[in-house]
């Protein structure tokens, strides 16, 4: 089959399924398709007997739960071998659901039905769903608890086997998901779950053989024993001891009802040794505090319900708290944000699922802004805001922002200095902000007594020098801003920075040669391309004297270097156009992290002033080639013009 085909036939094949399940036996059959008729392609963990019929995803990324697979082939539901023949093109012949639990890998519990005395009631007329447990379901029970089953098989025996029978033919398709159906034991319901990647689950359980048709019924092979369940997630919580501080938590936070009430939840429930491993201060704040706490646990809980076995790789799921977890799995282990930390997984009531955690999981909510700097990349400028005294800020309950640049954005000595103190106040706003909500032009207070302004580029968005590096956290009272760059505020006007850097004595006194001083000094916003004194020490001594002596000549040539408008290094894209105040075009661009200018690499970047920013360039700027006869022409014009008046 070529490759259009194959991708038509799989189209086609999921629009017609009617249910995850059937989308993902499709899906098997199609990739089954060249070992002959009704051949199911199915997805191996290697070193295990863990099967799944597969999507595309993991058909091609050949993972289960992080672990590599190989593929098998076998016969898809209904069908069987015939000796000699390709494929599986015989129908499997219709039995009695107790005949057929003997030929889908369910012979234990066609054993125990036999000494249940239940033969007679599954072989007879009716129309049943069997969720039959596999053999190794039955192997993987408890000793005790097998030992009390088949020790009365007349009772306890006989009602396990009746949880497992709904009295009604249920295919795959009918077990939808959220569904529950009473079972034959006292009415107690069963529940299905039918997850958007095809598993199917009755109380957890994974359907790893489902549609066996029987002439009274069905049977679906299930991969563990299941048992009645009679409590809602709130009294699992209550009656479990080691859950108490997390019973005690929900009941301060008034969510006690909430999960005593009908719902679809998912719980990861940190143990007590989870809460002991928090500092006692954060956990004192968080537990004094309603909205903190609140938010903490929403942040445990999940809006849907997931069983472990749903899992098959990692998935961001919504928490009640608004964010988001990732729940995945590495082997035969559930993960959350990639950590193996749950203890004990599917412990499950008539309202969802409980699984224990060894880790307290903190949002950013219930986090003050020193919290939320230690979880991130932003480990040099924590320490220096606590060094500057700064911490009564950060774990307060002002509302602020703090910009914490990253770990490489720090250079050259990092000692406490009093400058350095008032450095680190200025990267904490005065207010509560958003990211979203910052616009070109806006002016920020910093608890320092600073004004920064804000930069709104195409590609970026900047306060001063520092452009935001990564979302925004958003804590408990304050935000924090990941930035690029350590903040160098504006200290003056673009001739105070250029007199105050001897790197560009030579150009001060061409400005003032050129009579723009006054230019550099009156309100605006320019970028100025600034050439250091080896930029003019490398222009031949007779073309450097003729420039200094041609004031309009002069004038044009630092009028090139001028852009209109500020721009910051971070606003660059990897080709941008300036306009400069000569006219003319300058063509900038970004490679291997430096900053070009008509081909110049810039030497140092955004010194900034209150009115522009300079970028320091160790070369004269020259138009680029297609420009520079226009630009020649406009020099010789505007020379000429001056000679004439001179006469």
């Amino acid at each position: 089959m070529n490759v259009c085909a194959l991708v038509l036939a799989l189209v086609l094949a999921v629009c017609a399924a009617r249910s995850p399940y059937q989308a993902v036996l499709q899906h098997s059959r199609i990739r089954g398709r060249q070992q002959g008729p009704n051949v199911c392609a199915m997805q191996q963990i290697i070193g295990s007997d863990k099967k799944y019929f597969t999507n595309c995803k993991q058909w091609y990324h050949r993972k289960i739960c992080g672990k590599p697979t190989m593929t098998t082939y076998e016969c898809c539901p209904g069908y069987e071998r015939i000796p000699g023949e390709k494929g599986c093109p015989a129908a499997l012949p219709l039995m009695n659901i107790y005949n057929t639990l003997g030929g889908v890998g369910a012979t234990t519990t066609q054993l125990y039905s036999d000494r249940a005395k239940l033969r007679d009631e599954i072989e007879g007329p009716g129309s049943f769903t069997f969720f039959a447990p596999s053999d190794k379901a039955w192997a993987a029970l408890p000793t005790e608890i097998l030992d009390a089953l088949v020790s009365n098989v007349n009772i306890e025996l006989l009602n396990a086997l009746h949880y497992h029978m709904v009295n009604r033919r249920l295919t795959s398709e009918e077990l939808r998901h959220g569904s529950s159906f009473a079972s034959m034991y006292q009415g107690f319901h069963v529940h299905i779950h039918h997850y958007s990647n095809g598993v199917v689950t009755v109380n957890c359980g994974r359907l790893i053989k489902p549609d066996q048709h029987a002439t009274n019924g069905i049977v679906h092979v299930v991969d563990r024993v299941i048992t009645a369940i009679s409590n809602n997630v709130q009294t699992l919580i209550d009656v479990e001891d080691d859950l108490e501080t997390l019973r005690t938590a929900i009941a301060a936070a008034g969510l006690t009802t909430m999960l005593e009430n009908e719902g679809q939840y998912t719980i990861f429930a940190p143990t007590n040794e989870a809460f002991e491993k928090i500092p006692p201060e954060t956990l004192n704040r968080i537990l004094a505090d309603p909205v903190a706490l609140r938010d903490l646990l929403n942040y445990h809980i999940l809006k849907q319900m997931q069983c472990a076995e749903s899992i098959v790789s990692g998935t961001p799921m919504e928490t009640l708290q608004g964010t988001t977890l990732e729940v995945g799995c590495d082997g035969d282990q559930m993960t959350l944000n990639g950590k193996a930390i749950i203890t004990k997984k599917d412990q499950l009531g008539t309202n969802g699922v409980v699984h224990y955690i060894n880790e307290l999981l903190i949002p950013d909510s219930a986090k003050t802004l020193l919290e939320l700097a230690e979880g991130s990349s932003v480990a040099t400028a924590t320490r220096l805001f606590v060094e500057a005294g700064l911490s009564p800020h950060l774990t307060g309950s002002e509302a602020l922002t703090m910009l914490a640049p990253l770990d490489d954005a720090f250079r050259g000595s990092l000692t406490m200095t009093p400058d350095m103190k008032k450095l680190m106040a200025n990267h904490i706003l005065k207010e509560q902000m958003s990211s979203k909500s910052l616009y070109h032009g806006q002016e920020l207070e910093t608890v320092g007594g600073l004004k920064l302004r804000v930069f709104v580029y195409r590609n970026n968005l900047c306060i001063e020098n520092a452009c935001i590096a990564a979302h925004d956290k958003t804590g408990r009272f304050g935000s924090m801003f990941t930035v690029d760059s350590v903040l160098t505020p504006p200290m003056g006007t673009i001739m105070d920075v250029l007199k105050a850097d001897d790197r560009f004595s030579l150009l001060v006194g061409a400005i003032q040669t050129a009579g723009m001083t006054e230019l550099l000094n009156q309100q605006g916003a320019l970028t100025f391309f600034a050439p250091t004194n080896d930029a003019f020490n490398a222009l031949p001594k007779a073309e450097l004297n003729k420039l200094m002596r041609n004031r309009q000549e002069l004038t044009d040539v630092l009028r090139y270097h001028l852009g209109e408008g500020l721009l910051v290094s971070g606003g660059l894209g990897s080709h941008t156009r300036l306009k400069c105040l000569q006219g003319d075009k300058l063509e900038l661009g970004l490679r291997n992290y430096t900053v070009y200018v008509n081909k110049v690499p810039v030497a140092a970047t955004d010194l900034m002033a209150t009115n522009g920013v300079v970028h320091a360039v160790h070369s004269i700027i020259k138009p680029l080639r297609e420009s520079h006869e226009l630009f020649q022409k406009v020099i010789r014009s505007r020379s000429s013009r001056t000679m004439n008046q001179s006469q």
